[in-house]
C-alpha cells in the first residue's frame, strides 16, 4: 500500500503540475489570408494627425477639404485635437476628436497602486499613440483612422464625433464620392457598460461600401487593465472567449496574426484576472477577431475586432454595447436579472469569470466563502473557515484512507509471501493475489480512492482563492497582508532582484508553508515509511521544491495551504490516537510466528 500511497501523491502533483503547463500554453492558429482584390480610397476632408505606415494596407490618400453638414452647417472640420471627460459615478473617460476615439478608461471604484485601474492600458511612453475603439476601413490588419473629428456634445453622457470622407473607386479619377462617418458614445450613471453607434452614410453619391472585403473594422486595444509585469496565464493572464448559442468558448490565439471567428457569437471577451471586457454587437452581419500582436512599449497585447462586412448600401447604423470593469458578481449578474438601464437578461457575463471544469464546484465554495465574510467582516479569516468546513466534510474519507492504510498493513505479511511465492510467475501472483484480496473483503485502492476524491476540491478551492475579485485589495493582517491577491512582503530592496530567481522581496509566508509541509509528512508518515527512501525525498525535497515555486503566489493561496496543513495534522493526530490500539495489535502480530498462506497445505510435525 506504501507503494500505491506514494504513486497516488506523485500522481496528484504531476495532474497539477500538467494542469497549469497546458493553461499557459498557447497553440497559434493559421493566419487569416485577406482575399486580394481592388481597393478604392478614401481621402479625408481636412488634415489631421500623422500615423505610422503599415505593412499590410496602403496608407490614406492625401487629404481634401470639406465642409460640416447639418446644425454645424458652414463651419470647417476641426484641425486640432481636442480631448473630452465624461465622469460618472462609476469611471471617468477621456475621449479624443483625433479618430474618436477613447484614451482612457479608469474604474473610480478599484485602484491599482494608489490610483484607479486604467482599463485601457497602452504600456510605455513608446506606445502613447494606442487608442481603443477605433475605426479602420477594411479589415484587422487595416490602419485606423486617426484624423480629426467634429464633437458634437448630445449630454452630460452622450456625445458623437462626425467627419467626411472622400471615396475615390478605383484609379477612374473623378468617380469620386462623399460620405460620412459617425461614432456616438453614450454612457450611463452608474454602469460600466456603455453604447456606441457607428454610422456610415453615403447620401447620393456611395452606394456600397468596400473596402478589402468590409466595410469597417471597430477596434480595441492594445491591452486591458490593469498595469501589470509579465502575463504567466497563473497569477496573471488574458482569456479570449466568445458566447455561441448559449455555450462559452475558449478562443486559443496566436502571435501569427489576428483569429477570425465566423460564427457569429452573442458576445465576446477578453477576460484579465479581476477586470474583464465583453463587447455586444446589435448587427445582422460581422466577423469578430482577436490579436495579441505586440507593439513598442507594450509587452503583451489583447485586442479585439469586430469585422463589419461589405455593405451593399448607402448606408447603415450600427449599435455596440461595451462592458468594460471588473469580473465580479455584483457587477456582471445585473445583466442576467434585467436591472441594468439597458434591459438586458440572460446575459451570462458571469461565465467569465468562473470557467475551467471545476467551475460548479468553485462557485459552490465561493457561496460559502461570502457567508463567512458576512459572518466575520475578514477575507483572511473566511478562508480558514472554509478550509476547516471542507476537512470536517472530508474527515470520513480521511479517516477511511487511514483505516484502509493500517487493514494493508495487517494482510502485508501475507502478501509479502504470495509475491516471494509466485515472483517467478507474475501472472500466477496477480490471480493469488485477487483472490487472497477476495478472501479477505478487501479492495487494495480503498486507501487511494479517499485521496483522489479529495483533488477536484484543491483545484476548485486553488482556482477561487487565486481569482476571486473580492480578494482584490482585502486586508487580512494589517501591517503584513494588506491585499490577499498579492504576495505578502516584510522588506522590499528593489530595485535590486537576486541572480537567477529574480527575488526583490523578503516573505513569510512561503518559510510558513515549507515548516508547515515539513510537519504534516512527519504526522502522517507511518513508521514504516520512515526507511523508504522515496518517501524522504517526498517529505524533505518536494516542500523545497513547492517553495520556489510558491513564493511569488497570492497570499491568500498560501493562507490556505497552510491552514489546510494545520488542520490536516490535527486530524491526523486524532486519527493516529484512535488507531492506537489497532496498530500496537498489528505491529504486535507482525513481529510473531509468519502465518502461512492459506492456500498453502499445513505441514504435520512428526513426533
Amino acid at each position: 500500500m506504501e507503494k500505491r500511497t506514494l504513486l497516488a501523491v506523485v500522481l496528484s502533483i504531476a495532474v497539477i503540475s500538467v494542469f497549469y503547463i497546458i493553461q499557459g500554453i498557447f497553440f497559434p492558429p493559421p493566419a487569416a489570408v485577406a482575399p486580394e482584390r481592388e481597393q478604392s480610397q478614401v481621402t479625408e476632408s481636412s488634415a489631421g494627425p500623422e500615423a505610422s505606415s503599415s505593412a499590410e494596407t496602403p496608407a490614406l490618400s492625401p487629404v481634401l477639404s470639406a465642409e460640416a453638414e447639418g446644425g454645424d452647417q458652414g463651419k470647417a472640420a476641426a484641425v486640432a485635437e481636442e480631448r473630452i471627460t465624461i465622469d460618472t459615478a462609476l469611471i471617468t473617460v477621456v475621449l479624443s476628436n483625433a479618430g474618436g476615439d477613447i484614451l482612457s478608461y479608469k474604474l473610480k471604484e478599484h485602484d491599482d497602486q494608489g490610483e484607479p485601474v486604467e482599463m485601457v492600458f497602452a504600456g510605455g511612453p513608446e506606445a502613447a499613440g494606442s487608442r481603443a475603439f477605433t475605426i479602420a476601413f477594411g479589415d484587422a490588419n487595416t490602419r485606423p483612422v486617426s484624423s480629426y473629428f467634429s464633437v458634437r456634445r448630445i449630454s452630460e453622457y452622450s456625445l458623437e464625433f462626425y467627419r467626411d470622407f472622400v471615396l475615390s473607386s478605383g484609379a477612374n479619377a473623378g468617380e469620386e464620392g462623399r460620405f460620412r462617418l459617425t461614432k456616438r458614445y453614450e454612457f450611463k450613471p452608474a454602469e460600466y457598460m456603455f453604447e456606441m453607434t457607428v454610422s456610415l452614410d453615403g447620401r447620393n453619391s456611395v452606394s456600397s461600401f468596400d473596402f478589402n472585403g468590409a466595410a469597417y473594422t471597430l477596434g480595441f486595444g492594445p491591452q486591458i487593465g490593469p498595469s501589470f509585469e509579465k502575463l504567466d496565464q497563473r497569477y496573471e493572464y488574458r482569456n479570449y472567449y466568445t458566447y455561441v448559442n448559449g455555450k462559452l468558448r475558449t478562443e486559443k490565439v496566436g502571435n501569427s496574426g489576428p483569429l477570425i471567428i465566423g460564427s457569429r457569437p452573442a458576445w465576446a471577451a477578453i477576460a484579465g484576472k479581476y477586470f474583464t471586457l465583453i463587447g455586444v454587437p446589435y448587427i445582422s452581419q460581422y466577423d469578430v477577431a482577436f490579436s495579441t500582436k505586440t507593439e513598442p512599449g507594450i509587452s503583451s497585447a489583447s485586442r479585439l475586432y469586430f469585422i463589419r462586412p461589405a455593405l451593399n448600401g448607402s448606408r447603415t447604423e450600427d449599435i455596440y454595447r461595451f462592458y468594460l470593469g471588473p469580473k465580479n458578481q455584483e457587477s456582471l449578474g445585473i445583466y442576467n436579472t434585467g436591472k441594468n438601464d439597458y434591459g438586458l437578461q440572460d446575459m451570462e457575463f458571469l461565465k467569465v469569470a468562473s470557467t475551467g471544469f471545476w467551475a460548479p464546484l468553485e462557485i459552490v465554495l465561493k457561496w460559502f466563502l461570502m457567508i463567512f465574510y458576512r459572518i466575520i467582516p475578514n477575507y483572511g479569516i473566511a478562508i480558514i473557515l472554509l478550509t476547516l468546513l471542507v476537512k470536517v466534510l472530508l474527515f470520513p474519507l480521511t479517516k477511511k484512507s487511514s483505516e484502509s492504510t493500517l487493514r494493508m498493513q495487517a494482510l502485508s505479511p501475507r502478501i509479502k509471501e504470495i509475491q516471494e511465492k509466485y515472483k517467478e510467475n507474475p501472472q500466477k501472483m496477480n490471480a493469488e493475489m485477487a483472490e487472497f484480496y477476495k478472501k479477505e473483503g478487501y479492495n487494495p485502492l480503498s486507501g487511494c480512492l479517499p485521496m483522489l476524491l479529495q483533488i477536484p476540491i484543491f483545484f476548485a478551492m486553488y482556482s477561487l482563492f487565486n481569482n476571486h475579485f473580492d480578494l482584490r485589495g482585502a486586508m487580512f493582517i494589517p501591517g503584513w497582508i494588506p491585499d490577499l491577491s498579492l504576495p505578502e512582503s516584510v522588506w522590499n530592496f528593489a530595485p535590486v532582484r537576486l541572480p537567477i530567481l529574480g527575488w526583490s522581496d523578503i516573505r513569510i509566508l512561503p518559510f510558513v508553508y515549507v515548516g508547515s509541509q515539513l510537519l504534516y509528512g512527519k504526522v502522517t508518515q507511518t513508521p514504516d515509511q520512515q526507511g523508504n527512501s522515496q518517501m524522504k525525498i517526498m517529505l524533505y525535497a518536494m516542500p523545497i521544491v513547492f517553495f520556489f515555486i510558491l513564493y511569488d503566489v497570492p497570499s491568500g493561496l498560501l493562507v490556505y495551504w497552510i491552514m489546510s496543513n494545520v488542520l490536516t495534522m490535527a486530524q491526523q493526530l486524532i486519527i493516529n490516537k484512535y488507531l492506537a490500539p489497532k496498530r500496537a495489535a498489528i505491529a504486535s502480530s507482525n513481529h510473531g510466528p509468519v502465518i502461512a498462506p492459506r492456500t498453502m497445505p499445513k505441514k504435520k510435525k512428526k513426533k
